[in-house]
């Protein structure tokens, strides 16, 4: 069964959903290692109550971001970890540590890429008065919310939503839509041309 790590800086909501989704074999792999570069995310309690291994790597602690990420390939080496699930991880990976794990790092977006990237995606979109918003399961590249789309699935946004309303629609819909596409990649699935992915079936 294939390895992977999620990478996770808070609550780790989507850590649970994946977490639900392998033990109810909806994604057939084993989550060998949780990262988190925060001592406090709750993400790493909900790991460690499923008996998942978990890292804290802070930034901080080494002398460059180089440093910091050749210690997180070689941790990821050492457990064979094939893929990489990134749930609210708050770092941007360099270009050299997504060589690496090149087509095989996923992310999720609370919106329909390419609008609303960035950090405040949901009150963003409550901003600007969309009508229809989302979420976006996507390939990481070099770019900021860049990368290839796997999976998209839109939510309505109600005459009357706040941002902590719309967000648990959309989280609900995240955590539906991140384990398939998860399977997607495990099952190699996926096929990469430019800036498309097409889905074999």
């Amino acid at each position: 069964m294939k390895k992977i790590a999620v990478f996770c800086s808070g609550q780790g909501t989507n850590l649970q959903a994946i977490l639900d989704a392998i033990r109810k074999k909806r994604v057939k792999a084993t989550l060998a290692l949780v990262v988190s570069d925060r001592k406090r995310a709750f993400a790493l309690n909900r790991a460690e109550r499923a008996g998942v291994e978990t890292i804290v790597l802070r930034p901080r602690d080494y002398p460059s971001r180089r440093r910091y990420e050749q210690r997180l390939l070689t941790l990821l080496k050492s457990r064979r970890i094939e893929a990489i699930v990134l749930a609210g991880f708050m770092r941007i990976l360099s270009p050299t540590f997504i060589r690496a794990y090149r087509n095989r790092i996923l992310n999720i977006h609370p919106a329909l890429l390419p609008s609303f990237r960035g950090m405040n995606a949901v009150q963003d979109a409550l901003a600007y008065g969309v009508r229809v918003t989302g979420v976006t399961v996507h390939l990481v590249d070099d770019g900021v919310d860049a990368g290839p789309i796997v999976l998209q699935e839109p939510v309505q946004v109600r005459p009357h939503d706040t941002e902590h309303s719309l967000h648990e629609r959309i989280r609900r819909v995240e955590h539906r839509l991140y384990p398939q596409a998860i399977t997607l990649l495990l099952e190699q699935k996926l096929r990469v041309e430019g800036r498309k992915v097409k889905i074999v079936r």
